[in-house]
């Protein structure tokens, strides 16, 4: 493929036919866009390429009924009452994900009941460490948290309000912390803004791992470039149970998001859907 870059693209090609060297592209190049989507996304756009992960049941639950889950803060995983929603070969397939990753993000609902590590268990090397990252408008991360006991300058808390004395603590081991503004009456930070933040310090892929409301502010922000979605063959049914998305929804089919180039794949006894809602080889320009 060609570099996806507009200001060195076709020099490397051209230098090779002056040295008269035969040069051709497209041999395997739906696998070498793939590897390269979000170095592509980020190029062109200067943001990084989003994916949104969760895991849930056929009927899209990923959780039961707040009060009967192991998982209140529904992340997507875990869920039912005695075990896991997904399979360990999915589980071990989110690893890989998370080191395809720059960062990772959730929402400090799944920090305070869920007190995840977030980090990246493949024990393959990095390019650089996985920067994780929480949407905390209030600045409500406990400090005895695991994600904070480990802490090594590659933690960043978003917040909209920053109390000043818990905004020390958590500095004082070693969490960078940056207030922006509100996207919305709700008091939550804005998501573009967040998106915008990494993609100036050179993130260039993020794996969203939020909970339904997450979910939900991510995909109606319009951040999102792809989805992973892992299913397992079980129904939880009822309408307590936790929605992959929650919020008011998209209120027509038309505004629904749009999953395109879909890709299935097989886990153990689940499946997962990858697809994307914009292509990350084209500049925003280009989408009108």
């Amino acid at each position: 493929m060609a570099d996806p870059n507009p200001k060195v693209a076709g020099k490397g090609f051209a230098q090779l036919r002056d040295a008269g060297i035969t040069v051709e592209t497209g041999l395997l190049e739906m696998e070498a866009r793939h590897i390269n989507e979000a170095f592509a996304r980020h190029i062109l756009t200067r943001l990084p390429l989003v994916t949104l992960k969760s895991g849930m049941t056929l009927d899209g639950k990923i959780a039961p009924p707040p009060g009967d889950s192991l998982s209140p803060s529904a992340l997507g995983a875990m869920g039912a009452t005695g075990g896991w929603i997904t399979s360990v070969e999915a589980r071990a397939h989110v690893h890989e994900l998370r080191h395809d990753s720059d960062a990772i993000m959730v929402g400090v609902g799944t920090i305070i009941a869920d007190d995840p590590l977030l980090t990246d268990r493949t024990g393959l090397p990095r390019r650089r460490p996985l920067l994780r990252v929480v949407l905390d408008s209030r600045l409500r991360c406990p400090l005895d948290a695991r994600l904070v006991k480990t802490a090594k300058s590659d933690v960043l808390i978003f917040c909209s309000f920053a109390e000043e004395n818990k905004k020390r603590q958590l500095e004082e081991h070693g969490i960078r912390v940056e207030q922006v503004p509100l996207g919305s009456s709700d008091g939550r930070p804005d998501l573009n803004k967040i998106i915008a933040r990494l993609g100036e310090i050179e993130m260039t892929s993020l794996l969203i791992e939020g909970g339904a409301l997450v979910n939900w502010t991510a995909l109606a922000a319009g951040v999102v470039d792809k989805i992973f979605l892992y299913y397992a063959p079980k129904i939880l049914a009822g309408s307590g149970s936790v929605p992959f998305a929650g919020g008011p929804g998209f209120r027509r089919l038309d505004q629904a998001a749009q999953v395109k180039n879909i890709r299935l794949h097989r886990f153990g006894e689940d499946f997962a859907v990858e697809g994307y809602l914009r292509d990350p080889y084209i500049a925003p320009q280009e989408h009108i």
